[in-house]
């Protein structure tokens, strides 16, 4: 999906480097925006030159939070009003000379005719995830701005196969023109611990000796932790010693508080830690992982879990079909079904070493197909050869 651009080329960055600017709708706590901080922070600094631009600025719970590549570029404001920052995107990419633009989903799709009135060389797109709103499909606007942003493009892709047939199917174009590049975790981070099970339990006022389910991500209407909170409830009305931990915050962070209230048994029951720097021993205080979300991109917590070597429990949906190996690595659900999901956690809180023979599986699946290497050699690929398209190539990577 190329597009010829004239002009002159950009200056190098220091040292030889190529020039990338990221640009996303606002950075906050999702998905998407940490994939892109650990692109930013893991491709080679000897090739790779970035910076990263929101058009409605930052979550003031992520302000004091250090970016990699330097200072936040802002183009816009919070305000959740229509914004059309074409041309300020274009004023940024002249003054920044960036080699390459990516940018990331509706919110900042934008950032590819600004990098064609800028003449950036290189232009890339991404899709990342669903909105509730999309589930329906797409309004006609978007429709045919999508389809022409991605005729301007050098290159398109998404994070699953799903997303892929999914946005093909929206702008009326091939699945063909769409590259996938999974998400990647990293696997030394977020790994086993079990020997400091019961001491992350106290560390974080959790009980030492229940079964617990847990599940991290935004609190939003999507992600449905109802169905998990009605899932533990059933549990405890079955005899299971059960508790449930959510990790993360967002706009239904309240109103998930209120709803533990309507199930007495869930009295002392249900744990939350809001946003958390310390996800990685979280997880290692869990016995299972659930994902009941209405819809998935590509849950990077999802695999996560699995990285740590948890069993774990998704709704058949998006991404999800896509990283689980059903019946194997872990096992995939209808959403919205409390009744199933019970069933599972009901089967696997009396079963040891079913647990224990799970989360082997699924750390194996995602060593082996969706570690964080193997996304960053994926964007570095990408990157790179879509430069030498263009006849730009770092000379740090041709000493490499």
């Amino acid at each position: 999906m190329s597009h010829r651009t004239r002009g002159s080329t950009p200056a190098q960055g220091s040292a030889g480097q190529l020039r990338v600017l990221h640009i996303l709708n606002r950075l906050d706590q999702g998905g998407t925006e940490l994939i892109a901080l650990k692109v930013i922070d893991g491709l080679n600094k000897n090739i790779f030159e970035h910076r990263l631009a929101t058009l409605r600025g930052v979550d003031p719970l992520l302000r004091d939070l250090p970016i990699p590549g330097g200072q936040l570029l802002n183009t816009g404001d919070a305000s959740a009003g229509f914004q059309f920052p074409l041309f300020r995107l274009a004023r940024l990419m002249r003054a920044y000379r960036p080699h390459i633009v990516h940018s990331r989903n509706w919110g900042a799709i934008e950032a590819i005719p600004a990098a064609r009135l800028a003449r950036v060389p290189v232009a890339i797109h991404s899709e990342h995830g669903y909105e509730l709103e999309m589930l329906a499909g797409l309004p006609n606007r978007r429709r045919l701005f999508r389809r022409a942003a991605y005729a301007m493009a050098d290159a398109v892709f998404t994070v699953t196969c799903e997303l892929r047939d999914y946005h093909a199917k929206q702008a009326w174009i091939s699945p063909e023109r769409i590259e996938v590049i999974y998400n990647g975790v990293d696997t030394k981070r977020f790994s086993p611990c079990p020997e400091s099970r019961m001491v992350l339990r106290r560390k974080f006022d959790l009980p030492q000796n229940r079964f617990i389910v847990g599940t991290v991500g935004r609190m939003v209407p999507i992600k449905d932790h109802a169905t998990l909170l009605r899932a533990v409830d059933l549990l405890v009305q079955r005899g299971v010693d059960a508790h449930g931990l959510l990790v993360g915050s967002g706009p239904e962070l309240g109103r998930t508080k209120d709803m533990v209230n309507t199930y007495p048994g869930l009295a002392s029951r249900v744990s939350f830690l809001g946003a958390s720097e310390e996800v990685p021993e979280l997880l290692n205080t869990m016995d299972v992982f659930a994902l009941p979300s209405i819809s998935e991109g590509m849950s990077n917590t999802l695999l996560e879990a699995m990285s740590t070597g948890l069993p774990v429990i998704a709704t058949g949906v998006g991404g999800n079909k896509e990283v689980i190996d059903d019946g194997k690595s872990g096992w995939l659900i209808r959403p919205k079904d409390p009744e199933a999901l019970a069933s599972l956690l009901d089967h696997l809180a009396s079963e040891d070493n079913l647990r224990r023979n799970f989360g082997t599986a699924a750390r194996a699946r995602v060593v082996e197909r969706f570690s964080l290497q193997r996304m960053l050699n994926d964007y570095t690929q990408l990157y790179l050869g879509l430069a030498a398209r263009r006849h730009i190539t770092s000379s740090n990577s041709r000493r490499k």
